[in-house]
């Protein structure tokens, strides 16, 4: 298991920001996500220090459906980072957690109409419109309150990058945007730009999630360029921001490639910085989108080992007290994981086992055939790179409660959310009567 952060081994027990998991356990109980603190604004750091131009301002715009709660909010606010949503009880959350509303973006395919009274009459910064029937409901609220909006237009560059096919997003028949080689790309465009109430600032792109070549996200920036310079020119308008969305891929198993992220996002911004050149093509701001590659490799979730069987075939499974519940991504994407006993995390690995949950579906799979230390009930499960997509997809299925939220730095740990109760499972149900 590769350690990320903060990790370390002491007296044979992982430890996370100096605190030791069989503690945390003791505290939180268990299934338990564990943020390490330190190592998400290390991330954050390499994105501001490497992601920089002396040509244009640059926006390290943080994607909350990765993770995000109120103690979430409130670090990425503290850290200078932009913060997107992608929903109305997103955007509720990241008010509440002390962003800025004018360092929002609101994101999101089919945004309701109540949805879009609540971002313009909280002010948010920018409204990133996915289709036309969104731009004529955003016109119509900004057109009755007299208000003017702050948008950017979603566009598909139809780059099909390499990445499983359900986090592939700007392939031609995605859900998302409008194609820039659609002439009703440009017609909506210019009736944007032809609003009183809509300030049309520029475009947006996100060509999927967990990339690993670089080569995807050069090529999807140079059309976003090209597109931008075009519409600019032609429909005689002013591009002030292209915003290149996220998905550069991080680290589960030793089969992942991360990239080098300062010297990829250095090369990034050097191509940028050319293509704009070749261009004599000016705009303000470039931004990207990071979410899953800031938080993913800072989270940890434990949980407690219950029975060990082996099937007449001699599968060994390792059954903990969470499952497909608490983590889905495996039975969603066939995600792989690596993971460890933390408090015998030096031991020899001895025996591949498959994890599974506690969950009524053959489906309830943590990770297969993963090699371990001798397992015995009562051990402390732990799978690291757990940080994104797993608390913020988590679910009720099988009456089961959500886990708690640890952040943990400097030998010290702060509950962020709160394990959930079997009342708060039925606190919306009404009673027959």
């Amino acid at each position: 298991m590769k350690f990320f952060g903060t990790m370390e081994a002491r007296n044979n027990e992982l430890y996370i920001g100096g605190v030791g998991v069989g503690s945390l356990r003791e505290k939180f109980g268990t299934p338990l996500y564990i943020i390490d603190e330190e190592s998400f604004k290390e991330k954050v750091q390499i994105f501001i220090d490497n992601f920089k131009s002396d040509k244009f301002e640059t926006r390290v715009i943080y994607a909350s459906k990765a993770f995000t709660n109120l103690y979430m909010v409130n670090l990425v606010a503290e850290l200078g980072l932009y913060l997107d949503v992608v929903s109305g009880g997103e955007l509720y959350t990241a008010l509440k957690g002390g962003m800025a509303s004018e360092r929002i973006y609101y994101h999101g395919n089919n945004k309701l109409y109540d949805e879009l009274e609540f971002a313009i009459s909280d002010a948010v910064g920018t409204i990133v419109v996915d289709n036309e029937y969104e731009y004529r409901l955003i016109s119509k609220i900004a057109n009755r309150d007299q208000v003017r909006i702050s948008i950017l237009l979603r566009v598909n560059p139809g780059i099909e990058a390499k990445t499983h096919k359900y986090i592939q997003t700007a392939k031609h028949d995605s859900k998302f945007g409008m194609s820039i080689f659609n002439e009703k790309t440009k017609e909506l465009i210019e009736k944007m730009n032809a609003d009183k109430c809509i300030d049309f600032r520029g475009i947006h792109c996100h060509i999927g999630s967990q990339i690993f070549d670089e080569k995807f996200f050069f090529a999807a920036a140079q059309a976003m360029i090209q597109f931008a310079y075009d519409i600019e020119t032609k429909l005689n308008l002013d591009i002030k921001e292209i915003n290149l969305g996220g998905g550069f891929g991080v680290y589960y198993t030793e089969k992942d490639e991360p990239f080098n992220l300062p010297e990829f996002l250095q090369k990034y911004i050097r191509l940028i910085e050319e293509k704009l050149s070749a261009l004599a093509f000016n705009v303000e701001i470039i931004s990207i989108e990071p979410g899953r590659s800031l938080i993913n490799n800072a989270g940890s979730t434990i949980y407690t080992i219950g029975g060990i069987k082996e099937t007449i075939t001699g599968l060994q499974y390792l059954f903990v007290d969470g499952g497909m519940t608490d983590n889905p991504r495996h039975a969603l994407y066939q995600a792989a994981y690596e993971a460890g006993i933390a408090n015998k995390i030096n031991d020899e690995l001895v025996q591949e086992y498959t994890v599974s949950g506690k969950l009524c579906e053959t489906g309830d799979i943590l990770i297969k055939n993963v090699m371990l230390p001798e397992a015995s009930p009562g051990d402390i499960l732990v799978i690291p790179s757990t940080g994104s997509y797993n608390y913020s997809m988590s679910s009720n299925y099988n009456g089961m409660k959500k886990p708690a939220v640890v952040f943990v730095k400097n030998g010290e740990c702060q509950l962020a959310v709160k394990r959930e109760s079997y009342d708060d499972l039925i606190r919306n149900d009404v009673a027959r009567k």
